[in-house]
């Protein structure tokens, strides 16, 4: 008669928390980049952060969505990916803004200073999507080649699903590549750490954010019941975000040691 007497009170508070929880998995992923973008906005410097990282997560968002198609899931992991996909599209116009902005302020540079010398300075060509140049991908000079090269995934992919979403083993295996991706998120950002020896520019508060999103996501997926595919790509994920912090403990602690030769301490910045 207890319990039952408590229904009033358990009912409701179950279902807050369920709603809770589902306002975090769908917001929740976004909020790593706040800090990073603030910080970019304040530096006008986007060096410290991979762009690579965008493009993981819009290729796997967009996997996922197309996912949903073939195998239904809970709705709040779709509108998770569709939130996601526009941050990142915030993100990368951001920082394209700035390093073109960047990069101009310092052809002017070398202008003035060819202009003082009586010299000629080549400026570097604008590089397109439409180029098709694979040395120069994701790489691009406006925000526009970024949008279109996404629009050209997403028909291409949703062309092929359309045709083969009868297919079990084609919308497994979609499924299975969109979290596989989406497990590589922090990769880009690894490798980086490791080619320049530092995390200099890169936020801490952003990958203790990943870490901890990851494994309430991770949680999430488990106790859901969540296809396969996804318990597998949390798990993934928070291994690679504890070996991001681990690079940022290391090189904290133990810096790599300066080159034999002497140069100018403003050219010793990792690009």
């Amino acid at each position: 008669m207890e319990a039952e007497g408590l229904d009033w009170l358990l009912v409701p508070l179950h279902q807050l928390v369920s709603w809770g929880a589902a306002a975090a998995m769908v917001f929740g992923g976004v909020v790593p980049y706040i800090p990073q973008y603030r910080d970019i906005r304040r530096t006008q410097n986007a060096d410290g952060f991979s762009t690579y990282v965008c493009l993981v997560l819009l290729v796997a968002n967009i996997l996922r969505i197309l996912f949903w198609f073939g195998r239904r899931f809970e709705s709040p992991l779709l509108w998770q990916s569709a939130i996601m996909i526009l941050t990142m599209l915030l993100m990368l116009k951001l920082c394209t803004e700035v390093r073109v902005a960047n990069e101009l302020n310092a052809r002017r540079r070398c202008f003035a200073a060819a202009d003082s010398k009586d010299e000629e300075v080549k400026v570097a060509p604008r590089r397109s999507f439409l180029d098709f140049d694979p040395h120069h991908f994701w790489q691009w000079s406006s925000f526009a080649d970024y949008v279109q090269c996404v629009v050209a995934f997403t028909g291409l992919v949703g062309y092929i699903t359309y045709l083969s979403i009868d297919s079990t083993l084609f919308v497994e295996t979609l499924g299975f590549l969109a979290v596989l991706t989406e497990a590589m998120l922090g990769v880009p950002q690894l490798y980086r750490n490791h080619r320049h020896q530092s995390t200099e520019g890169m936020s801490i508060k952003m990958v203790l954010m990943w870490t901890s999103g990851d494994a309430f996501k991770t949680a999430y997926f488990l106790l859901k019941g969540a296809p396969l595919q996804f318990s597998v790509c949390g798990l993934l994920q928070v291994l690679v975000d504890l070996a991001i912090l681990g690079q940022a403990y290391a090189f904290a602690h133990h810096p790599p040691k300066p080159a034999p030769h002497t140069v100018h301490p403003a050219s010793t910045k990792a690009l």
